[in-house]
């Protein structure tokens, strides 16, 4: 008998593919010393009931009550962890005013570790306990709270990817909040780098230093040129917004006569290991070059709805093989939840199908293809998050890591409402989808470790 770390039994759903849920009814779950799946047993298989009567009743078996389901843990691929601090307040001002009167001044503050360790504590603890296991993370252009941020994901077992922001255009920058100057902001970017790969020598999880330049209003071309070429040197994650609204999508083109991705790509910054916030005026030509270069959008369905002027065509640039996961952007997107992200992106997708004009005829009103699915966007926050950030998360599967939310759903004070015993299991999972909160989230595990129970 396979002598595994831990073995667990229930019902589990997973992406089998963008439009298809797989189903693992009263499953065995076997996982390794690490922390990765190391088999996964149907009740059919004739090793199932040996491995049953070998592991039932020891301390490393775990059964799943009646009425709870394994789902993969969430992977959020873009989150501004000082702007927690502010979520919920201030959405309904233009970008550029809430950067300048809100954010900035909030996150000039976190060169204040005291104050930087209350936020990112809470910040770490809320998105686990919403079922994230993996978050991709912008601080802020401080190094030594940008380097806190990835020690406390390290010590409360997120797997978190950390980015030390870049800000050193004086001309476009708050003089109280940005780089010193270029090149400070690209040795403090490689110490940075330098720092978070060590700690990531000791952290089961995995924790990853992301090339950060906050998007290309703020920064300088130097800074961008030398930012690729670390991203280069280090193979390290890189993170940016790119066409978000009319107002930065426009900048850009002014500044470069090109679209932001072939600005972005001159640089170097557009690689396999790439994550560009938001993408929603990406024409087909920019499309086609995130496909080229593996680069992934993070889309970011609420928060796009209050600062990104347009809905973005999810389903049209899935068709074009684009990489694309799901992300909260705390605070532009109010909430830690990539359940509301998921229920938001489908609400978003039927409007843009169906138009919102209502003096257009039918016709004429929406995009006809743009809806997705409830599992479409259950693909986002796991299998595509796994997919963008090129790591084998996201999938309740084989030689993937064990990062899991359990969830009751006869949790008695928020029972979901399922009054067939022997209801489908699909419409359990679109009720899951729909009807979640975070008190029915009753453990997180990342890596085979459990970091959150209630």
């Amino acid at each position: 008998m396979d002598n595994y770390m831990q073995v667990f039994q229930g019902t589990a759903f997973s992406s089998k593919s963008p439009k298809e849920i797989h189903i693992l009814k009263d499953y065995l779950f076997c996982i390794h010393a690490d922390g990765v799946i190391a088999k996964i047993v149907s009740p059919e298989d004739s090793g199932y009931q040996p491995l049953l009567d070998h592991y039932q009743g020891k301390p490393n078996f775990h059964r799943l009550a009646d009425g709870q389901y394994f789902l993969p843990g969430f992977i959020d691929l873009h989150v501004h962890a000082p702007q927690w601090a502010q979520s919920g307040t201030a959405l309904d001002i233009p970008l550029y005013d809430w950067l300048n009167t809100y954010t900035f001044p909030l996150e000039s503050k976190f060169s204040d570790l005291d104050f930087a360790k209350k936020i990112y504590d809470d910040v770490v603890s809320t998105l686990l306990a919403n079922g994230t296991t993996t978050a991709l993370y912008f601080a802020t252009v401080h190094k030594e709270a940008s380097l806190l941020l990835a020690e406390i994901c390290a010590g409360k077992g997120q797997r978190g990817l950390v980015g030390k922001v870049v800000m050193d255009d004086p001309g476009q920058n708050p003089e109280f909040y940005r780089d010193a100057d270029t090149h400070t902001a690209l040795v403090d970017t490689e110490e940075f780098i330098v720092a978070v790969q060590e700690l990531a020598k000791s952290t089961k999880q995995g924790v990853y230093p992301v090339v950060t330049p906050r998007f290309i209003p703020s920064c300088t071309d130097e800074a961008l040129k030398g930012l690729g070429e670390l991203a280069a040197k280090y193979d390290a994650y890189v993170q940016s917004h790119c066409s978000e609204s009319d107002w930065a999508h426009g900048y850009v083109q002014d500044r470069f006569q090109k679209n932001d991705a072939f600005a972005l790509n001159d640089f170097g910054l557009l690689r396999d290991k790439s994550v560009m916030a938001h993408c929603n005026f990406l024409d087909d030509h920019d499309a086609d070059l995130f496909a080229e270069t593996g680069t992934a959008i993070a889309h970011c369905p609420i928060s796009n709805a209050y600062f990104a002027n347009s809905v973005i065509p999810i389903a049209h640039l899935h068709s074009k093989n684009v990489e694309i996961g799901l992300g909260s952007d705390i605070s532009g997107g109010f909430s830690p939840s990539l359940y509301d992200n998921i229920r938001q992106a489908v609400i978003s997708s039927r409007m843009l199908e169906d138009g919102v004009n209502t003096s257009l005829p039918a016709s004429e009103r929406g995009v006809p293809g743009s809806r997705i699915t409830i599992h479409e966007a259950f693909y986002l926050a796991t299998a595509g998050g796994g997919e963008s950030l090129s790591l084998p998360i996201g999938r309740i599967e084989e030689n993937n890591a064990w990062d899991v939310q359990v969830i009751d759903t006869k949790l008695p004070s928020a029972k979901l409402p399922i009054f067939n015993e022997d209801e489908n299991l699909d419409d359990v999972f679109q009720k899951i989808m729909y009807l979640v909160r975070p008190e029915h989230i009753r453990e997180v595990w990342v890596q085979g470790k459990r970091v959150h129970s209630r």
